[in-house]
């Protein structure tokens, strides 16, 4: 990984545009070719920046630097640097993925148990599928026959939208699988998940979870 703090300005164009004036921040370039910018108000979401598969081009004039970044689609994240405070890389190695919580985990388990929750003809195809950037809780087929890649959370939030999307994007790659749609599913959905969710073509599924246990009835509220 790749760590920038800079003065910069940066531009996306694109299916739309948007600019971020000169200020300081921190650029992230990540070894998948994905590179982000953020600033120091929020935890989790960059102000901008590029998923792979991308590719950067970096240059050097009149002592301002440059990055193009591109995807396949034709779309550019264009950052020009004035001035480096850092420039670092580091080696993180293979990370071990996300250790979910016992309810969790029992949830993942139980929606596994009774795929049909998710709808009618759904079959599971591997729980803990592993893809290069973690493990997509449960991979099923719906009636038709499509791929469906399956998050779950206690508690539904934004990180968890865009942690699906990440593994719809890899996905999306291979041939043998796409195309895959998502099901976000959690206890609580909070509604911004739920409109980027769908913003997005994700499902959204509230579970109940002495539902799933079988100690209530077995009507789902599906949204």
């Amino acid at each position: 990984m790749r760590l920038v703090i800079a003065r910069c300005q940066v531009d996306y164009v694109g299916r739309l545009t948007a600019h971020l004036p000169s200020a300081r921040r921190l650029l992230l370039v990540k070894s998948d070719g994905s590179v982000s910018v953020h600033a120091d108000d929020r935890a989790y979401k960059p102000l901008n920046w590029m998923s792979p598969p991308c590719w950067m081009v970096e240059t050097t004039e009149d002592e301002t630097i440059k990055w193009v970044v591109t995807n396949k689609a034709g779309e550019e994240l264009r950052i020009t640097i004035d001035d480096v405070e850092l420039d670092s890389s580091h080696e993180l190695g293979i990370d071990p993925g996300l250790v979910k919580d016992g309810v969790e985990a029992h949830l993942q388990e139980l929606l596994a148990e009774h795929v049909s929750t998710l709808g009618d003809g759904y079959t599971l195809v591997r729980r803990e599928y592993m893809t290069a950037i973690g493990p997509v809780d449960l991979l099923c087929r719906n009636a038709d026959g499509g791929t469906v890649a399956v998050e779950i959370k206690r508690r539904g939030e934004i990180d968890g939208v865009e942690q699906l999307t990440r593994y719809l994007e890899l996905l999306n790659r291979d041939p043998l699988l796409a195309p895959v749609s998502g099901v976000f599913a959690a206890q609580v959905i909070k509604p911004q998940a739920k409109t980027l969710a769908t913003d997005r073509g994700i499902r959204c599924l509230t579970l109940d979870y002495d539902v799933l246990r079988g100690t209530e009835s077995t009507e789902f509220r599906l949204f």
